[in-house]
């Protein structure tokens, strides 16, 4: 009888536990899905964490050297100031902006002196200066082509000969599309994340009958004839680079054969570091996530690859070394920590976690003005010890964690990282985290909340092509709009000509007025 109580406590005692475990998980998911619904979306530490790092350094010094103290040269950043705007229009607009000068003078009959009769004199004038504006223009160019006829041959042979004036090449043959009506409608798509239907319904607005699948047609053509040239030929570029940076993010296409038009395909990306002469930026849609779309498309490859923890980077080939994301580690701890009351999140293992993330970012920044020979020889110095010390930590911590828990989940994915997250000691060039992947994989996911979804496959690889020039163009400083109404307008004719028309519309060749105003 004692034995089967015995055994009912035990039970029940592991009842218990099991529910309260659940309980803790379910009060931290609710914590976290707050924070994500109305916290900071930064994962730095606050002020009050933050004083944690005096603590984990000292705990590095115990670590890394016992009792000997480690010796730290500090070096100085370039400050930076937020440049206010005042009131005065010309300090808005840029150098060149044309001035419209309207004078309001006294009508003749009034400039009479009311007190003596005399002619008033003009003696100053007040300025006042606005900015305006007005909604898109649309107007139609007729090209008139002539035709010429020899009048003296036809009165002497019979036959005049004919000359005709050279037309220049359509960009869509037998569509009224221009270079300078598919790049605006690209730009206001894909740069300020306004739908097709939103600018059907603005032009509709203006007197302007132009469907959304006739501006969907325009783009797509555009895309697949000149931009895809352009686009191969960076991609044969960003090959040729030793280091890269790697993302990827969800998208839904409604009509592709053989899928449900709820599945998940993706838009990857892939970029140059910081250390590339010309940035470039390409997407590619891919129905999968799997990472042989990843190996395709960086077949010619061999360097350093930045990326998330997500396993299907890890399966590339050797020639691929991944580099991990510490942006990521220090936001599990992040996590962990935002799911604590206030007053405990001060001394807890996951402040103490995300102090040691925050340290090498801190380092990191003021090796930013270094050269790659000299980061790479202060790295070893100052943040291999905090390296080593943070593991011993994660070590010890592993031990007494519940492995389920948010904090559990922080040390496995440190742990489980840790050789591709100590990779970036092994060169000057390579950086801490992949968020510079992420920074370009942005503007997609915005245009995505607008627009939600591609309606075709089709569409979808149209989007990465255009995404990708105009990120690229971004990034050297150009105008998305007017970048791509130059490659518009001149690579019918180029391509007439020259085969490899697409090198001379590349961003490193654009011309000055495609650069974005001082």
């Amino acid at each position: 009888m004692e034995a089967k109580l015995a055994a009912r406590e035990q039970e029940q005692a592991q009842v218990i536990t099991s529910l309260t475990l659940q309980n803790e998980w379910l009060l931290e998911q609710l914590k976290l899905s707050r924070k994500k619904l109305f916290g900071r979306s930064s994962e730095q530490a606050e002020q009050m964490v933050m004083d944690q790092l005096s603590l984990t350094y000292n705990e590095l010094e115990a670590y890394a050297f016992g009792t000997k103290a480690a010796t730290e040269k500090q070096i100085t950043v370039k400050a930076h100031e937020r440049k206010r705007q005042s009131g005065n229009v010309l300090d808005v607009v840029p150098k060149g902006t044309p001035t419209e000068v309207v004078e309001h003078r006294l009508p003749e009959n009034e400039r009479i002196c009311s007190a003596c009769g005399s002619e008033l004199v003009e003696i100053g004038k007040e300025v006042r200066r606005t900015l305006q504006m007005k909604p898109a223009e649309f107007w139609v160019r007729e090209d008139v082509y002539y035709t010429y006829a020899c009048k003296n041959c036809e009165q002497e042979t019979g036959e005049a000969n004919i000359v005709k004036a050279a037309k220049e090449p359509s960009l869509l043959p037998g569509s009224f599309a221009s270079a300078e009506a598919v790049a605006y409608l690209a730009a206001q798509k894909f740069v300020m994340y306004s739908p097709l239907y939103r600018l059907e319904q603005e032009f509709n607005r203006q007197g302007l009958k132009l469907s959304r699948q006739t501006m969907a047609n325009w783009l797509l053509n555009s895309s697949e004839k000149w931009l895809q040239p352009v686009y191969d030929t960076l991609h044969e570029q960003l090959c040729r680079e030793t280091v890269l940076h790697a993302d990827e993010t969800t998208l839904q296409v409604l009509r592709e054969p053989g899928r449900s038009s709820t599945s998940k395909s993706y838009m990857w990306l892939y970029r140059t570091s910081g250390c590339a002469k010309q940035a470039i930026v390409l997407y590619e849609y891919q129905p999968t996530r799997k990472a042989e779309h990843a190996e395709r498309f960086l077949q010619g490859f061999s360097g350093w690859l930045h990326a998330d923890g997500y396993q299907g980077y890890h399966k590339l080939p050797e020639n691929i070394r991944v580099v991990g994301c510490w942006a990521h580690a220090r936001r599990k701890f992040d996590e962990a920590l935002q799911t604590l009351p206030k007053e405990m999140q001060k001394d807890s293992p996951a402040a103490i976690g995300e102090c040691y993330c925050s340290r090498l970012f801190k380092l990191e920044q003021a090796f930013a003005e270094l050269t790659p020979e000299e980061r790479y020889e202060k790295r070893l110095e100052q943040e291999k010890p905090v390296l080593d010390a943070l593991l011993s930590w994660t070590n010890e911590m592993q031990v007494k964690t519940v492995p389920k828990s948010t904090l559990g989940r922080a040390i496995h994915y440190l742990l489980e990282q840790w050789p591709y997250l100590t990779r970036y000691l092994e060169d000057g060039r390579l950086e801490l985290s992949n968020n510079r992947a992420e920074r370009s994989i942005k503007p997609f996911v915005m245009g995505r909340k607008n627009w939600l979804f591609a309606n075709t496959a089709g569409g979808a690889r149209a989007s990465s092509l255009i995404y990708s020039l105009i990120e690229t163009a971004k990034e050297n400083g150009l105008d998305p709009y007017r970048y791509l109404l130059w490659i518009l307008r001149n690579a019918p004719q180029l391509s007439e000509t020259d085969e490899a028309w697409a090198e001379k519309l590349l961003p490193a060749r654009a011309p000055k007025e495609c650069y974005m105003p001082q």
